[in-house]
């Protein structure tokens, strides 16, 4: 054990996968700790695939033990329950598996530096009937969820459309233009289109799937540059998505939706992304929180007991005078830079460094489709903004997700993974069917 205690990360999505894979490969698994309640490791930005079944969960998730054994951390399965400042430990629960025997009891854990790093879930807003309605794209088992939901719907369609040349189509409704609601419009889309040739022979997505998506503000994507929205906008409807603008759920039932004008929009399929809060224990620990359960953090990341950190969506950290660093991957992946650098000098015994974080914004990225992206990159010429679209886009777009998979699996497994699946593209349909 590490004489100034163990660095345990509660959390295992960007920011916390890559800080504990970097310090393991420091310091070894006596010193980090990694816990989390599910046993492997999917990149979160490509849940919308997994949702439209053109990503398979099954190929994609990383487990935390191999990753663990691989990068000389150590890896807790299990829930965090909550919190003892006093003897600087955390309650995790017992694990089950599928039968319901207990694999893992009940247990505190120790730490010397405890960071959080939970991520967020969608915040439906007090919405009435959203969370018994909606499905949101959380987590993979979610995300399946949906897949398998929307497969059995098409299955339907397409035998009416077989029975009777009048029939109605599949309606999918999204709430919330945000990148998580653009891409997931575009990949359904394009989903729908590949399914012809697996079997449905019969679906016509012009005719038989109508997708639309209701965002609040005045336009998608409306947290990125106007260029980007705008272009956003004209692509998913050049590929049939209806888009609405300036619309606020009110209600979710289980085949409508009603805005604040009083207007239905009838639906077969509802999903949730309109907004992020981070979970609601964190509330529960003795540590301040914002309105959206985020624990508030100064520049160096810190919460007020010094020993304890948070990081990525589930903190709320400044950024310049009165604003508020915003939930992408890019932040915590710079924000667990910075912590690696923090926790070598605490595990070290040195005299840890007062300088704060500072992030540099890159710009964005979005994907609209496998063949076509948008994107404003920040500060790549004379600290000027360029604006990217199509192939170009989509391929900086793929880049990012190779990048975290280096970080935490290294270059050669990396490279080798992405050309194998090359390779199984080729073996394998385009769409997951079963």
């Amino acid at each position: 054990m590490n004489p100034v205690g163990p660095v345990v990360i509660v959390g295992g999505g960007a920011g916390g996968l890559e800080l504990a894979a970097k310090l393991g490969r420091r310091f070894g698994p006596e010193s980090v700790y990694l816990v989390d309640k599910d046993d492997d490791h999917i990149w979160k930005p490509s849940l919308h695939e997994v949702a439209a079944g053109t990503l398979d969960i099954h190929r994609e998730g990383l487990s935390y033990f191999m990753l663990a054994r691989d990068n000389g951390f150590t890896f807790i399965p299990g829930k965090m329950l909550g919190l003892d400042r006093t003897q600087k430990s955390i309650r995790v629960a017992a694990v089950q598996n599928s039968l319901g025997d207990e694999i893992f009891p009940e247990r505190d854990i120790h730490y010397g530096t405890l960071v959080l790093a939970v991520g967020s879930k969608s915040n439906f807003f007090n919405t009435p009937g959203a969370e018994a309605h909606a499905i949101t794209l959380d987590s993979t088992k979610q995300a399946e969820r949906f897949r398998l939901r929307l497969l059995h719907e098409l299955t339907r369609t397409v035998r009416q459309s077989e029975q009777r040349a009048q029939h109605e189509p599949l309606k999918i409704a999204i709430v919330g233009g945000g990148a998580t609601g653009v891409e997931l419009a575009a990949e359904l889309m394009e989903a729908s289109a590949s399914l012809r040739s697996y079997g449905m022979n019969t679906l016509d997505p012009a005719r038989d799937v109508k997708i639309s998506l209701l965002e609040g503000a005045d336009r998608v994507l409306s947290a990125l540059p106007p260029k980007l929205s705008h272009r956003a906008t004209q692509l998913l409807r050049d590929r049939g998505v209806s888009v609405y603008t300036s619309v606020r759920v009110t209600e979710v039932s289980q085949y409508a939706l009603l805005d604040s004008n009083g207007k239905e929009y009838v639906v077969d399929l509802c999903v949730w992304a309109a907004g992020i809060q981070a979970p609601k224990f964190l509330t529960q620990l003795g540590l301040e929180t914002n309105r959206i359960n985020q624990i508030v953090v100064d520049s160096r990341l810190r919460t007020e007991d010094p020993n304890i950190f948070a990081l990525g969506d589930c903190a709320q950290a400044p950024w310049g005078d009165d604003e508020y660093l915003p939930a992408r991957a890019q932040v915590a992946h710079q924000q667990a830079t910075y912590l690696l650098n923090v926790f070598s000098q605490r595990l070290k015994g040195q005299v840890v460094t007062d300088r704060p974080f500072e992030y540099k914004d890159y710009g964005s990225l979005v994907s609209v489709g496998h063949s076509k992206g948008v994107g404003s990159l920040m500060g790549v010429l004379q600290g000027k903004s360029w604006f990217v679209e199509g192939i170009v886009a989509r391929t900086m777009y793929m880049s990012l997700h190779l990048m975290h998979h280096m970080a935490v699996l290294g270059w050669l497994r990396t490279a080798s993974m992405a050309i194998g699946r090359l390779f199984m593209k080729r073996s394998a349909p385009r769409v997951k069917l079963h």
